[in-house]
């Protein structure tokens, strides 16, 4: 194996575990595999601190360690790279149990959160072909759509067109705390932190329907946060 840039001098397996994984931005780019983003566009967008650059860099440095293996315009994780799912979502349990207090407000990036969320929107619960959902803050004046066609769903930073079935209306806030498990998406409702409007059985599956982090389980069990 080539000496990596940031080696330690230790033979030692904890020492070559962090020479590949503790280098700036590995571990967010391997959560991000870890739920199912494949797709180096969608790395990108879903890190958006990260130039192109670096992160072709990353990956190709994740290739080398047979950590990521490219196919057909996709990184795909190795069996080494499967294995790590325990280790990455460990540290974000211990995250979320000592360090996941009030968030900074360089934090909160709307974009971001709502191209997180159409990754986890639940699809197949969905009556029928196109679904829009439009998302309103009350502290950011971009809109967002995100538009569900044939069971695959895309995020629309202008008007698609197509008539809107739910209205989120909220603040950026409220719905990352939604979004991470701090607090459930029905008592935000109850509390008029959060509306929904439009298509009435469409808002009443809108808890099933807009699916949390994969860390928002960790969140709220850590935090003692009930259920809705």
């Amino acid at each position: 194996m080539a000496k990596p840039d940031n080696a330690y001098g230790q033979y030692c397996p904890m020492v070559r575990a962090v020479e590949v994984l503790g280098e700036r931005w590995t571990l967010l780019i391997l959560r991000d595999m870890l739920v199912g983003v494949n797709r180096f566009n969608d790395l990108a967008r879903g890190l958006p601190g990260l130039s192109r650059t670096l992160l072709t860099k990353r990956l190709r440095q994740l290739e080398r360690t047979g950590i990521v293996t490219r196919s057909e315009g996709q990184y795909l994780l190795t069996d080494a790279g499967r294995d790590l799912e325990p280790l990455v979502f460990g540290i974000g349990e211990w995250g979320a149990r000592w360090m996941f207090d009030e968030p900074r407000p360089d934090e909160l990036d709307a974009e971001l959160l709502v191209w997180w969320m159409h990754s986890r929107i639940n699809t197949p619960v969905l009556p029928s072909d196109r679904t829009v959902i439009h998302i309103r803050f009350s502290d950011d004046p971009r809109l967002f759509w995100l538009l569900v066609e044939s069971r695959k769903a895309s995020v629309c930073l202008v008007d698609p067109g197509f008539e809107v079935d739910v209205t989120v209306r909220t603040d950026v806030p409220t719905l990352y705390e939604v979004w991470l498990g701090r607090r459930p998406l029905l008592s935000a409702v109850r509390g008029g932190d959060v509306a929904l409007e439009g298509n009435r059985d469409l808002v009443r599956l809108m808890p099933e329907v807009l699916q949390l982090s994969p860390m928002a389980e960790l969140v709220s069990t850590t935090r003692g946060v009930p259920p809705s």
